[in-house]
């Protein structure tokens, strides 16, 4: 089956062209594909048309299969159903600015970071760009009263640069006039360091903002983590991240993680700033989300606030992630473990 979401407008019409249908029903469908409606929903295109287009298309290739809403902050985790069986997981977090969706790019990831869930049973396979943008029309359909995705994170599973071709293709679905627009701008990148793809972003021209999960202020402590680490040290990540901001203009978000007992001290702060002095960036301190099969522990309030008042003593612009969703297990491949440790006990209950 053909994925139709994959596609740009200008695709889908050449592909309806070459069914024999005229151009403009190129257009048509995709502004539906882009609504989020399936063939039945497309009501100014003939019923003989759909019934054509359904036996050999798919309109939409994800669907949510669970939901859950936190009661703090009314942050909503998805687990998306896609069409092999396999599943992802999506966050939707609400702030005066609008609607943020965090999505994934890969079922599960191969990078192998200690702190991360999503990477604990390896990388399935890769999302597709029209799944990508299956998640966002997901969320669009399940918001009310008008609201819909303003801003999208590429930072659930997957390594986004591990699927490179399909990510910059679904980032300029994005911008389709005819689609969801949503500005390359309000588009954040996350990536563990895969340095050549970092360079060959820079040379997209997409305004995106890249953010790099560096979680150690050198190289020692960053391989205890970061299996990449020992392909690219960190010299080579934080020339390529200062290639990128003189390519784009854009400042770099640094993700770091506080991992108690690893690199949360002090000295660490003042590391971490000597590299950083001088570069266009924001670090973002992120309080260790615990994994159960990790031997990581989290760190208390005051390292946090000890961590952030020194580097802004030191010049280096910081502020803490706010914590969204802890109580229904917002960080990434939590849910996604859960559901599929659930459907293992249940096929050994029955052989």
């Amino acid at each position: 089956m053909i994925l139709l979401a994959d596609m740009s407008l200008a695709e889908l019409t050449a592909w309806c062209v070459s069914r024999g249908l005229p151009a403009f029903r190129g257009k048509q469908i995709f502004r539906w594909l882009h609504q989020g409606a399936d063939f039945d929903g497309m009501t100014n295109l003939p019923a003989a048309l759909r019934e054509r287009l359904a036996a050999v298309a798919v309109a939409q290739p994800v669907r949510i299969i669970d939901q859950r809403r936190s009661r703090i902050d009314d942050t909503v985790k998805f687990l998306f159903g896609l069409m092999d069986g396999n599943c992802v997981e999506g966050v939707l977090m609400r702030y005066h600015h609008g609607c943020t969706l965090c999505i994934s790019t890969q079922v599960g990831c191969r990078m192998g970071c200690t702190f991360c869930a999503s990477t604990l049973e390896g990388c399935v396979r890769s999302l597709s760009p029209g799944e990508m943008l299956g998640e966002i029309l997901c969320a669009n359909r399940f918001l009310a009263g008008g609201e819909r995705v303003h801003n999208v994170v590429l930072m659930g599973s997957g390594e986004p640069l591990d699927n490179y071709d399909n990510v910059m293709k679904f980032l300029r679905l994005l911008r389709e006039e005819e689609g969801v627009q949503i500005g390359l701008r309000n588009v954040s990148l996350s990536t563990c360091g895969i340095v050549p793809r970092m360079y060959d972003l820079a040379e997209e021209n997409l305004p995106v903002t890249l953010s790099v999960s560096l979680h150690a202020p050198n190289d020692d402590i960053r391989r205890q983590t970061m299996p990449i680490a020992k392909v690219y040290p960190m010299e080579e990540l934080l020339a390529a991240c200062r290639n990128y901001i003189d390519k784009t203009g854009r400042r770099v978000i640094f993700e770091y993680a506080l991992v108690g007992g690893v690199n949360c001290e002090e000295r660490h702060a003042v590391e971490l700033a000597t590299r950083l002095r001088g570069m266009q960036c924001h670090v973002n301190l992120i309080p260790l989300n615990a994994v159960e099969e990790r031997d990581l522990r989290g760190v208390s309030e005051q390292t946090v606030r000890r961590f952030m008042s020194k580097l802004e003593e030191l010049h280096i612009s910081v502020t803490r992630r706010r914590e969204m969703g802890d109580d229904i297990e917002g960080a990434c491949g939590q849910l996604r473990r859960k559901t599929l440790a659930s459907e293992r006990a249940e096929r050994d209950e029955t052989t």
